[in-house]
Protein backbone atom coordinates (compact mmCIF):
# COMPACT_ATOMS: atom_id res chain seq x y z
CA UNK A 1 0.00 0.00 0.00
CA UNK A 2 1.31 3.34 -1.20
CA UNK A 3 1.00 5.62 1.87
CA UNK A 4 -0.29 9.15 0.74
CA UNK A 5 1.54 11.98 2.82
CA UNK A 6 0.06 15.33 2.67
CA UNK A 7 2.51 18.35 1.82
CA UNK A 8 2.79 20.41 4.91
CA UNK A 9 1.58 24.29 4.90
CA UNK A 10 3.21 26.86 3.83
CA UNK A 11 5.43 28.96 6.36
CA UNK A 12 4.17 32.01 6.74
CA UNK A 13 6.53 34.83 5.76
CA UNK A 14 8.53 35.90 8.83
CA UNK A 15 8.65 39.84 9.76
CA UNK A 16 10.97 41.57 11.79
CA UNK A 17 10.69 42.03 14.93
CA UNK A 18 8.87 45.25 16.21
CA UNK A 19 10.25 47.52 18.85
CA UNK A 20 7.70 48.09 21.52
CA UNK A 21 5.73 51.21 21.47
CA UNK A 22 7.20 54.01 23.99
CA UNK A 23 5.14 54.11 26.46
CA UNK A 24 3.17 57.69 26.40
CA UNK A 25 3.51 59.64 29.71
CA UNK A 26 7.09 59.16 30.98
CA UNK A 27 7.84 61.92 31.89
CA UNK A 28 4.28 63.13 33.23
CA UNK A 29 5.63 62.59 36.98
CA UNK A 30 8.46 64.91 36.13
CA UNK A 31 6.29 67.90 35.22
CA UNK A 32 3.63 67.03 38.12
CA UNK A 33 7.27 67.78 40.05
CA UNK A 34 7.75 70.86 38.61
CA UNK A 35 6.08 73.75 40.07
CA UNK A 36 7.20 72.38 43.01
CA UNK A 37 10.52 71.96 42.59
CA UNK A 38 10.27 76.00 40.89
CA UNK A 39 8.83 77.13 44.22
CA UNK A 40 11.72 75.43 46.36
CA UNK A 41 14.50 77.05 44.41
CA UNK A 42 13.01 80.35 43.83
CA UNK A 43 11.74 80.50 47.82
CA UNK A 44 13.96 78.16 49.29
CA UNK A 45 17.16 77.82 47.42
CA UNK A 46 17.75 81.42 46.17
CA UNK A 47 16.91 83.26 49.34
CA UNK A 48 19.44 80.57 51.22
CA UNK A 49 22.15 81.38 48.40
CA UNK A 50 21.87 85.25 49.15
CA UNK A 51 21.90 84.63 52.77
CA UNK A 52 25.26 82.83 52.31
CA UNK A 53 26.40 85.57 50.50
CA UNK A 54 25.37 88.53 52.90
CA UNK A 55 26.84 86.30 56.13
CA UNK A 56 30.58 86.74 53.88
CA UNK A 57 29.76 90.49 53.48
CA UNK A 58 31.53 93.78 54.95
CA UNK A 59 30.01 97.07 54.58
CA UNK A 60 27.22 99.39 55.83
CA UNK A 61 24.23 100.39 55.02
CA UNK A 62 25.42 103.59 53.68
CA UNK A 63 28.37 102.66 51.70
CA UNK A 64 26.96 98.92 50.73
CA UNK A 65 28.17 95.50 51.67
CA UNK A 66 30.61 93.53 49.35
CA UNK A 67 31.31 90.31 49.47
CA UNK A 68 34.90 89.49 50.59
CA UNK A 69 34.75 86.33 52.37
CA UNK A 70 35.09 87.68 55.80
CA UNK A 71 34.23 83.92 57.64
CA UNK A 72 35.52 85.73 60.82
CA UNK A 73 31.81 86.62 61.13
CA UNK A 74 30.61 83.31 62.08
CA UNK A 75 33.36 83.00 64.91
CA UNK A 76 32.65 86.46 66.33
CA UNK A 77 28.66 86.45 66.16
CA UNK A 78 29.10 82.66 68.16
CA UNK A 79 31.43 84.00 70.91
CA UNK A 80 29.35 87.28 71.69
CA UNK A 81 25.67 85.35 71.44
CA UNK A 82 26.26 81.72 72.53
CA UNK A 83 24.49 82.41 75.46
CA UNK A 84 21.51 82.72 73.42
CA UNK A 85 22.05 80.24 71.56
CA UNK A 86 21.89 77.68 74.98
CA UNK A 87 18.83 79.13 76.06
CA UNK A 88 17.37 78.76 73.11
CA UNK A 89 18.21 74.71 73.22
CA UNK A 90 17.45 74.42 76.67
CA UNK A 91 13.86 76.27 76.31
CA UNK A 92 13.04 74.41 73.55
CA UNK A 93 14.00 71.02 75.07
CA UNK A 94 12.08 71.71 77.98
CA UNK A 95 8.61 72.77 75.64
CA UNK A 96 9.54 69.44 73.47
CA UNK A 97 9.79 67.20 76.77
CA UNK A 98 6.46 68.92 78.60
CA UNK A 99 4.18 68.45 75.00
CA UNK A 100 5.54 64.96 75.07
CA UNK A 101 4.49 64.31 78.52
CA UNK A 102 1.27 65.99 77.71
CA UNK A 103 0.37 65.21 74.23
CA UNK A 104 1.34 61.20 74.40
CA UNK A 105 -1.37 60.52 76.74
CA UNK A 106 -3.95 62.56 75.06
CA UNK A 107 -2.89 61.00 72.08
CA UNK A 108 -3.61 57.65 73.22
CA UNK A 109 -7.06 58.60 74.60
CA UNK A 110 -7.65 60.00 71.13
CA UNK A 111 -6.72 56.84 69.79
CA UNK A 112 -7.88 54.28 71.72
CA UNK A 113 -10.41 55.41 74.30
CA UNK A 114 -11.87 58.37 72.47
CA UNK A 115 -15.12 56.62 70.68
CA UNK A 116 -17.40 58.60 69.72
CA UNK A 117 -16.00 61.87 71.04
CA UNK A 118 -12.94 61.50 68.83
CA UNK A 119 -13.76 63.76 66.33
CA UNK A 120 -14.97 66.60 69.05
CA UNK A 121 -11.50 65.96 70.37
CA UNK A 122 -9.40 66.55 67.48
CA UNK A 123 -11.31 69.86 66.44
CA UNK A 124 -10.37 71.08 69.97
CA UNK A 125 -6.57 70.14 69.44
CA UNK A 126 -7.03 72.08 66.26
CA UNK A 127 -8.81 74.97 67.37
CA UNK A 128 -5.93 76.95 68.58
CA UNK A 129 -4.70 77.33 64.57
CA UNK A 130 -8.09 79.32 64.33
CA UNK A 131 -6.60 82.29 65.60
CA UNK A 132 -3.36 84.01 64.95
CA UNK A 133 -0.07 82.95 66.59
CA UNK A 134 0.28 86.39 68.24
CA UNK A 135 -3.08 86.24 69.97
CA UNK A 136 -2.55 83.36 71.63
CA UNK A 137 0.87 84.10 73.06
CA UNK A 138 -0.70 87.81 74.26
CA UNK A 139 -3.31 84.98 76.01
CA UNK A 140 -1.00 83.82 78.17
CA UNK A 141 0.00 87.66 79.65
CA UNK A 142 -3.26 87.50 80.96
CA UNK A 143 -3.57 84.09 82.44
CA UNK A 144 0.10 84.54 83.78
CA UNK A 145 -0.70 88.31 85.16
CA UNK A 146 0.43 89.61 88.45
CA UNK A 147 -1.86 88.47 91.67
CA UNK A 148 -4.48 86.64 88.73
CA UNK A 149 -5.69 83.25 90.07
CA UNK A 150 -3.26 80.65 87.82
CA UNK A 151 0.12 82.95 90.35
CA UNK A 152 -2.48 82.91 93.21
CA UNK A 153 -2.59 78.50 92.77
CA UNK A 154 1.26 78.12 91.88
CA UNK A 155 1.85 79.82 95.42
CA UNK A 156 -0.51 78.05 97.34
CA UNK A 157 0.67 74.80 96.05
CA UNK A 158 3.97 75.82 96.78
CA UNK A 159 5.27 75.59 92.98
CA UNK A 160 6.76 78.62 92.67
CA UNK A 161 8.84 78.01 95.43
CA UNK A 162 10.85 75.24 93.65
CA UNK A 163 10.50 77.18 90.06
CA UNK A 164 12.26 80.01 92.03
CA UNK A 165 15.13 77.92 93.49
CA UNK A 166 15.59 76.47 89.56
CA UNK A 167 15.82 79.97 88.48
CA UNK A 168 12.66 79.58 86.41
CA UNK A 169 10.48 82.21 88.68
CA UNK A 170 11.32 85.22 90.72
CA UNK A 171 9.61 85.70 93.75
CA UNK A 172 5.83 85.22 92.99
CA UNK A 173 6.07 86.80 89.50
CA UNK A 174 5.48 84.46 86.88
CA UNK A 175 5.60 86.73 83.53
CA UNK A 176 8.83 88.33 81.93
CA UNK A 177 10.65 85.04 83.80
CA UNK A 178 11.81 81.54 82.02
CA UNK A 179 8.61 79.80 83.09
CA UNK A 180 6.74 81.91 80.82
CA UNK A 181 8.35 81.38 77.85
CA UNK A 182 8.82 77.62 78.36
CA UNK A 183 4.58 77.67 78.98
CA UNK A 184 3.70 79.94 76.19
CA UNK A 185 6.45 77.71 73.76
CA UNK A 186 4.58 74.23 75.22
CA UNK A 187 1.14 75.78 74.53
CA UNK A 188 2.04 77.19 70.78
CA UNK A 189 3.47 73.91 69.41
CA UNK A 190 1.56 71.18 71.70
CA UNK A 191 -0.71 70.52 68.12
CA UNK A 192 2.33 69.39 66.41
CA UNK A 193 2.81 66.89 69.10
CA UNK A 194 -0.45 64.89 69.23
CA UNK A 195 -1.14 65.30 65.58
CA UNK A 196 2.02 62.93 64.89
CA UNK A 197 1.48 60.82 68.47
CA UNK A 198 -2.10 59.94 67.44
CA UNK A 199 -1.12 59.40 63.27
CA UNK A 200 1.16 56.72 64.50
CA UNK A 201 -0.84 55.31 67.66
CA UNK A 202 -3.74 55.10 65.17
CA UNK A 203 -1.78 52.62 63.03
CA UNK A 204 -1.29 49.65 65.82
CA UNK A 205 -2.73 46.59 64.98
CA UNK A 206 -5.93 46.14 68.46
CA UNK A 207 -4.86 42.18 68.15
CA UNK A 208 -1.67 43.19 68.64
CA UNK A 209 -2.88 44.80 72.23
CA UNK A 210 -5.02 41.77 72.61
CA UNK A 211 -2.42 39.04 72.20
CA UNK A 212 -0.26 40.31 74.67
CA UNK A 213 -3.37 40.27 76.93
CA UNK A 214 -3.37 36.31 76.18
CA UNK A 215 0.50 36.43 76.89
CA UNK A 216 -0.96 37.52 80.68
CA UNK A 217 1.11 40.77 80.06
CA UNK A 218 0.15 43.90 82.30
CA UNK A 219 -0.83 47.02 80.71
CA UNK A 220 2.28 48.78 81.80
CA UNK A 221 3.96 45.69 80.11
CA UNK A 222 2.05 45.82 76.96
CA UNK A 223 2.59 49.69 76.95
CA UNK A 224 6.37 49.79 77.60
CA UNK A 225 6.62 46.49 74.78
CA UNK A 226 4.56 47.24 72.33
CA UNK A 227 2.19 50.25 72.51
CA UNK A 228 5.18 52.55 72.52
CA UNK A 229 7.93 51.01 70.83
CA UNK A 230 5.03 51.06 67.45
CA UNK A 231 4.71 54.92 68.44
CA UNK A 232 8.09 55.66 68.04
CA UNK A 233 7.73 57.34 64.40
CA UNK A 234 4.94 59.72 65.80
CA UNK A 235 7.08 60.37 69.30
CA UNK A 236 10.33 61.59 66.11
CA UNK A 237 7.89 63.15 64.22
CA UNK A 238 6.17 65.03 67.10
CA UNK A 239 9.75 65.73 68.68
CA UNK A 240 11.16 66.98 65.61
CA UNK A 241 8.23 69.44 64.64
CA UNK A 242 8.12 70.84 68.29
CA UNK A 243 11.87 71.29 69.39
CA UNK A 244 12.85 73.23 65.60
CA UNK A 245 10.67 75.76 65.37
CA UNK A 246 10.53 76.01 68.92
CA UNK A 247 14.67 76.93 68.59
CA UNK A 248 14.41 79.44 66.39
CA UNK A 249 11.48 80.82 68.30
CA UNK A 250 11.26 84.66 69.16
CA UNK A 251 7.57 85.72 69.40
CA UNK A 252 7.16 84.60 73.07
CA UNK A 253 10.55 85.56 74.48
CA UNK A 254 9.46 88.81 73.11
CA UNK A 255 5.93 88.83 74.61
CA UNK A 256 6.19 86.74 77.85
CA UNK A 257 9.95 87.31 78.36
CA UNK A 258 12.40 89.95 79.65
CA UNK A 259 16.07 91.00 78.52
CA UNK A 260 17.14 87.93 80.17
CA UNK A 261 15.12 85.36 78.48
CA UNK A 262 16.33 86.66 75.36
CA UNK A 263 16.95 83.56 72.51
CA UNK A 264 18.76 83.47 69.46
CA UNK A 265 15.40 84.30 67.31
CA UNK A 266 15.52 88.03 69.08
CA UNK A 267 18.69 88.41 68.31
CA UNK A 268 18.31 87.86 64.94
CA UNK A 269 15.29 90.30 64.26
CA UNK A 270 17.34 92.69 66.35
CA UNK A 271 20.30 92.18 63.87
CA UNK A 272 17.92 92.14 61.01
CA UNK A 273 15.47 94.78 61.88
CA UNK A 274 16.83 97.23 64.29
CA UNK A 275 20.58 96.99 64.25
CA UNK A 276 20.89 96.54 60.65
CA UNK A 277 24.03 94.35 60.66
CA UNK A 278 22.78 92.47 57.90
CA UNK A 279 26.34 89.81 57.86
CA UNK A 280 25.90 88.90 61.77
CA UNK A 281 22.30 88.16 61.32
CA UNK A 282 22.46 85.92 58.46
CA UNK A 283 25.69 84.28 60.02
CA UNK A 284 23.59 83.98 63.21
CA UNK A 285 20.93 81.84 61.21
CA UNK A 286 23.60 79.75 59.55
CA UNK A 287 24.95 79.13 62.89
CA UNK A 288 21.58 78.06 64.07
CA UNK A 289 20.80 75.93 60.81
CA UNK A 290 24.11 73.93 61.20
CA UNK A 291 23.52 73.43 65.10
CA UNK A 292 19.90 72.00 64.64
CA UNK A 293 20.42 70.07 61.26
CA UNK A 294 23.48 68.13 63.59
CA UNK A 295 21.11 67.90 66.47
CA UNK A 296 18.60 66.37 64.47
CA UNK A 297 20.87 64.32 62.60
CA UNK A 298 21.94 62.81 65.67
CA UNK A 299 18.63 62.27 67.55
CA UNK A 300 17.20 60.82 64.37
CA UNK A 301 20.33 57.98 64.17
CA UNK A 302 19.73 57.47 68.00
CA UNK A 303 16.11 56.66 68.18
CA UNK A 304 16.24 53.64 66.27
CA UNK A 305 13.15 54.78 63.33
CA UNK A 306 13.48 55.84 59.47
CA UNK A 307 9.44 55.63 59.62
CA UNK A 308 8.57 59.00 60.16
CA UNK A 309 4.91 59.99 60.37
Amino acid sequence: MAAVTEAPPPLAPTTPDKKPPRRRGRLTPYWLLLPGLLWLVIFFALPMIYQASTSVQQGSLEQGYKVTWHFATYWDALSEYWPQFLRSVMYAASATVLCLLLGYPLAYLIAFRAGRWRNLIMILVIAPFFTSFLIRTLAWKTILADGGPVVGALNTLHVLDVTNWLGWTAGDRVLATPLAVVCGLTYNFLPFMILPLYTSLERIDGRLHEAAGDLYARPWTTFRKVTFPLSMPGVVSGTLLTFIPAAGDYVNAELLGSTDTRMIGNVIQTQFLRILDYPTAAALSFILMAAILLMVTIYIRKSGTEDLV
